[in-house]
């Protein structure tokens, strides 16, 4: 492939991994990834982009049943290669699953209590498993 065709390819696939909204907050798409004693990152077309956010935000990125996801998350950058994902009470995180939109959620099927966060159940103890919700 020459080198303009591959411009002109990288150019139209630009505007659907990164894409900023009239309120200035920015989405970023691509593959996810955690690695162990290193931040999650974002894998778009090669550019790995670092994410971080608040204390329950962090506890899904670091949540290693996601990792290989194909990712949404919507906030803004700090930083060339630093994203930094709007507050877990916006629902800020997405999951592409069969062509599908999922928000992540976790469940306790003891309690049947849905969190947004990995963890145990504020009930029961008992770990939550990882629940995608398709986006209507």
């Amino acid at each position: 492939m020459t080198r303009r065709k591959l411009l002109g390819v990288l150019a139209l696939c630009a505007p659907a991994c990164f894409a900023e909204s009239s309120d200035g907050a920015t989405t970023v798409r691509g593959k996810f990834k955690v690695q162990q004693g290193k931040p999650p990152v974002l894998d778009v077309n090669g550019r790995l982009i670092a994410l971080e956010g608040d204390d329950a935000t962090r506890g899904v990125l670091n949540d290693e049943r996601l990792n290989d996801a194909d990712m949404e998350a919507n906030g803004h950058f700090d930083g060339a290669d630093r994203f930094i994902v709007n507050p877990i009470h916006t629902k800020a995180l997405f999951v592409y699953h069969d062509g599908k939109r999922h928000t992540i959620s976790y469940w306790c099927k003891v309690c049947s209590i849905r969190t947004y966060t990995p963890g145990p159940c504020m009930c029961c103890q008992e770990y939550t498993a990882l629940d995608l919700q398709e986006v209507k």
